[in-house]
């Protein structure tokens, strides 16, 4: 009689404790923002966006990849990248609206709202849909990605001077435009199609060091203009994408019209 395996016991340690560390991260940015420390709270987000990048990465090299992992991942990501930048920008901006009127008030924590809500359904969508997915491409803007836009902009109207309540119509509009790009069909470039081999071209190498130069220099301005572009970028991509099927279409639709 064959005997039931059991489950396994304990959990791999390493890429875990990077995503426990992306949870402290994501953490610490609600507490921070809640006190009003808005700097800080907004580079905590990109720290935990950056520890989020390197668990999965540890995971597949060290293969230690688990059902375990790729949940308590995705429970971070909903504290990390969906409600630490929808509070932050909140408290930072769109709690003003309450100044103007009620009904204000109330968009503005709905804008919010919408975020977060949105950040959770993406991430459902992709754990339902991971294993028939193009890997190269993802299907919605990710949630890091529109973290990371979110609290970049947030950092850079600091560093310049800029209000919250001056910006809060503004702040409104992006936060519901990020939030729902991460749950439409607008595709994006994963950056997970690596090169085959242990070897990169050189430009790769000079690229990233430039980069790392520029982050030093200005960070937010930077993080911000990598984070339009990324953006932007998705957009565009998918306009090509139904102008290129539109092209392909249109000879076969005319061929069986004459048929």
């Amino acid at each position: 009689m064959q005997q039931e395996s059991k489950p396994a016991k304990g959990v791999y340690l390493l890429p875990n404790v990077m995503t426990t560390g992306a949870l402290f991260a994501g953490f610490y940015s609600i507490i921070a923002g809640i006190s009003g420390h808005y700097i800080p709270a907004a580079i905590a987000v990109v720290v935990a966006g950056f520890l989020d990048g390197v668990d999965g990465r540890l995971a597949r090299l060290t293969n230690t990849q688990s059902e375990f992992g790729t949940q308590y991942d995705s429970l971070s990501d909903l504290v990390s990248f969906g409600l630490a930048p929808a509070l932050l920008m909140y408290n930072w901006s769109l709690s003003s609206l309450k100044l103007i009127s009620p009904v204000a008030g109330k968009l503005g924590w709905l804008a919010a709202f919408i975020y977060a809500a949105c950040a959770a359904l993406r991430l459902a969508r992709f754990n339902t849909q991971a294993a028939v997915t193009d890997k190269r491409y993802f299907q919605g803007l990710a949630s890091p990605a529109a973290a990371g836009t979110m609290v970049s902009v947030i950092w850079f109207c600091n560093d310049q001077g800029i209000s919250g309540d001056s910006v809060r119509w503004l702040m409104l509009v992006v936060t519901v435009v990020l939030g729902l790009l991460m749950f439409s069909r607008v595709r994006y470039y994963s950056f997970k199609a690596m090169p085959a081999g242990d070897r990169v071209p050189l430009t790769w190498i000079f690229a990233l060091v430039l980069v790392f130069v520029l982050l030093a220099v200005d960070p937010p301005t930077v993080l911000l203009i990598i984070g339009v572009v990324y953006v932007v970028a998705g957009l565009v991509l998918t306009a090509l994408g139904v102008r290129r099927r539109r092209a392909v279409g249109a000879p076969a639709r005319r061929q069986s019209s004459d048929d």
